[in-house]
């Protein structure tokens, strides 16, 4: 069970988002293109599903050939907008990863076995509730893979504290090595490596720098509504999320408190999405947004505003 963080200094909300919320896509800028395409392909199994000129989205499912954005067709994981004079930037507020949701171990198994196939440097981990590899792409964004393991213990944020503990009831710090050989059973003889990642691949949980704990659940929590997890002020972190999840949103200041936001032409976030059930749901965030006097644009993609450290949400109501 993960349990609400009750120490929080932000303001409470009497109010939460529906639970039904999930995250859509992560949108980032990226200076080649190109050599992004075929990390995503290559590397992680991701499909083209359109392509714009120097935009194109990615995810599962067919592709086209055509070069005609899929608007009803499958849901992007991943929209790429190249802007080529963009560089990276260190000790700012943006992206530390966003996380791909795998529906099972046989999956994470495939896609971890890919990675070292092709002598890709990545950092299998087991957090008992997940496991979970850790990688960079090509220009440094940070990417999480995982499938949910909760049958093996769980982890709370109690009093500020992280714990985690095994089903056994012993603990753990939630950061052992993963057991690849035990991963691997869930292969079978000879099975190929080169599978598309599976129909059922999603954005799991987007984690954030952030310059201040407060203002960002104050945020994410006061404002758009996710429940708070948790906060854990020894590891300078939180997480929040919608109907009990153990998080959508993880938020650090791993970079420093009061961080600064990225300049104009940085690589990373650009946004990501968040994806309410339904149009009264959105509608109702969008008051709450309207009441704060946030301000917000409302895109062809959906209505954009951005946290107190520039970091982009783009709200969505699903459509299928």
């Amino acid at each position: 069970m993960i349990q609400m963080n009750t120490q929080s200094q932000a303001s409470p909300a009497t109010f939460s988002i529906n639970p039904a919320t999930r995250i859509g896509h992560v949108s980032l800028n990226v200076a080649d293109l190109e050599r992004q395409l075929a990390f995503y392909q290559e590397i992680l199994g991701l499909t083209v599903h359109w392509r714009e000129g120097g935009r194109a989205g990615l995810g599962v499912g067919p592709s086209t050939s055509s070069g005609l954005r899929l608007r009803t067709g499958p849901q992007d994981v991943l929209r790429l907008t190249e802007n080529p004079g963009f560089r990276r930037y260190r000790g700012t507020t943006g992206l530390y990863h966003f996380a791909v949701l795998l529906p099972d171990r046989h999956a994470l198994a495939v896609a971890i076995g890919r990675l070292f196939s092709l002598h890709y440097r990545n950092y299998p981990t087991d957090h008992i509730l997940t496991k979970t590899t850790y990688l960079d792409d090509p220009e440094g964004n940070g990417i999480e893979l995982y499938t949910e393991s909760p049958e093996d213990g769980a982890w709370t944020i109690t009093d500020g504290e992280y714990i985690t503990r095994r089903a056994d009831g012993s603990l753990s710090d939630g950061r052992e090595p993963l057991d690849l050989d035990a991963l691997f059973t869930h292969l079978s003889e000879g099975e190929s490596l080169e599978a598309l990642m599976p129909s059922e691949t999603r954005i799991g949980h987007v984690h954030l720098h952030v310059g201040d704990l407060d203002r960002a659940v104050d945020f994410y929590h006061g404002v758009l509504g996710f429940d708070v997890m948790g906060v854990a002020r020894p590891f300078r972190m939180g997480f929040v999320s919608a109907g009990g999840y153990h998080h959508h949103i993880g938020l650090n200041t791993w970079q420093g408190e009061g961080a600064p936001p990225p300049p104009a032409d940085a690589l990373g976030l650009r946004d990501f999405s968040v994806e309410l059930p339904e149009q009264d749901a959105l509608e109702e965030v969008q008051a709450r947004i309207a009441q704060a006097e946030i301000p917000a644009n409302q895109t062809a993609d959906g209505l954009l505003v951005h946290d107190p450290f520039q970091n982009g949400v783009m709200l969505t109501a699903r459509s299928g």
